[in-house]
């Protein structure tokens, strides 16, 4: 009898799939047949098991964080430019006052990202901060939310590039234009936020926290050996750093402070995008709170040490205080922590968008060749927009102290306050009453991050006499 030879049939058996036999008792797999035509291997029936293995791969691709590698990636996230900013925000706050925002600002940080992480654990749709926005204002609060944390992630990656304009300009001692170094950097954190998931960026991570703490390390010693030269070649105290403001100190330039070390604790938005990746995404909290003692020790490490040794005249980024010849060092050091740190940021939004966009589409994968075109275009797009910001705001704290009064307050911390007012508040409300009173606090110190840090920014901006890098060639 003549075989039929469908389309079925002639299709290789793979392991869990049921073998067909024809009228005989002959399996089709074994039958006698001609290889498949072209029109037969692009049947429709190939084309959808296609999309369904890429689907499967780029499924498993995007599942691989644990708890270890999401603490390593969102240190690369939050642990960077931040830290540079500590010792000039010690320097006007005084030694007191550093130590107990550092420490304070910490602990609200930590516990707000926490009841971020909350929330996708029992919600597990959501993939992106903008989707809690949807769970508590419908759409409108998608939109909202989405447009602050694309601003959010534009001005720290502007920061990042910025921050590699001074570094080359630093390193090289050239008079090249500060445009062509932007270029350079921008160019440099394209290239790094092309990895299109997270656990890929993670391998980078260790490369960053190395090069971090040894930049850190260099500025340490550095400043340390110089303040001591510095006693032992008069009489005179080593530094002049204060345990109080210095005086002099207004209201909006230690507002500018407060928000530096505000921007340095913001990492609560990108932990929705982060454990969408993760296996068990419960383990969340062992990353958080990790984190955030990492953070509050050497955070207060950084800024007090480096104030100590190099007094009211701190630089900011700090690697400035260290010398002539050690600042080229160091900054030498810190480039992959200034460019990873930065593309990771680029990578957060790009994901954010790409995944929307392609929601529905085996695009949103990247493993195909639509895939990657896209997320290519919208990388480069993002990244072009912070190299445009970092030529318009030539002030280094002055950027972060913005993204944190404008964005950071409201991401990290009121925002994730509402959030369990509305979203995951259980039981009877006398049990509710210790949980509601911090998110009460969190809330009002959200605010007020917002309305008097954005004062003082405003303040600061018109006191200012930097003109923008665009301008200045």
């Amino acid at each position: 009898m003549e075989i039929e030879h469908t389309e079925s049939r002639t299709r290789p058996a793979s392991a869990g799939q049921h073998h067909e036999f024809d009228d005989e008792g002959i399996s089709a797999c074994h039958a006698p047949s001609k290889l498949p035509t072209k029109d037969e291997s692009l049947s429709a029936g190939s084309v959808a098991e296609l999309e369904d293995q890429r689907v499967i791969r780029g499924n498993e691709n995007f599942q691989r964080l644990g708890w270890k590698r999401l603490t390593i990636v969102l240190f690369v996230e939050a642990i960077a430019l931040g830290s540079l900013s500590l010792p000039k925000a010690f320097a006007t706050l005084g030694m007191v006052g550093g130590v107990v925002s550092s420490l304070g600002i910490g602990i609200v940080a930590t516990y707000a990202s926490y009841e971020v992480g909350a929330v996708k654990v029992k919600y597990p749709h959501v993939e992106h901060y903008g989707d809690i926005g949807r769970l508590i204002l419908g759409e409108w609060g998608f939109w909202i939310i989405t447009v602050v944390f694309i601003l959010s992630i534009a001005l720290t990656v502007g920061s990042h590039t910025l921050t590699g304009i001074i570094a080359l300009t630093n390193i090289t001692q050239s008079d090249v234009c500060a445009v062509i170094f932007g270029f350079v950097s921008t160019i440099i954190l394209l290239l790094l936020a092309i990895p299109p998931t997270f656990a890929d960026i993670a391998i980078l991570g260790y490369i960053d926290l190395a090069s971090i703490l040894i930049a850190i390390g260099i500025t340490i010693i550095a400043t340390g050996v110089r303040s001591a030269q510095a006693q032992a070649n008069t009489d005179l105290p080593s530094s002049d750093w204060s345990a109080w403001p210095k005086e002099g100190t207004d209201f909006a330039s230690g507002m500018v402070a407060i928000n530096n070390i505000v921007f340095a604790y913001t990492f609560a938005p990108a932990l929705p995008s982060f454990m969408s990746e993760m296996h068990t995404p419960k383990d969340y909290t062992k990353a958080v709170y990790s984190l955030g003692l990492i953070e509050m020790v050497l955070y207060t490490l950084i800024g007090s040490l480096v104030y100590a040794f190099v007094g009211q005249d701190v630089k900011s980024p700090a690697l400035l205080s260290a010398g002539p010849l050690l600042s080229r060092i160091a900054f030498g050091v810190a480039l992959p922590v200034i460019f990873i740190s930065g593309s990771i940021n680029t990578s957060v939004i790009a994901r954010y968008i790409h995944g929307h966009v392609y929601r529905s589409s085996v695009v949103r994968y990247v493993n195909t060749r639509m895939g990657w075109i896209t997320w290519i275009a919208l990388v480069s797009s993002l990244t072009f927009l912070a190299w445009i910001v970092a030529e318009v705001i030539p002030v280094f704290s002055t950027i972060l102290s913005i993204s944190a009064a404008l964005f950071s307050s409201a991401l990290c911390f009121y925002i994730p306050a509402i959030m369990w007012f509305v979203l995951t508040r259980e039981g009877k409300w006398y049990d509710n009453i210790p949980r509601a009173l911090c998110n009460v606090f969190v809330f009002i110190f959200g605010m007020g991050i917002l309305g008097c840090g954005m004062y003082a920014n405003v303040v600061h901006l018109v006191s200012s006499d930097a003109s923008p890098i665009i301008a200045a060639c």
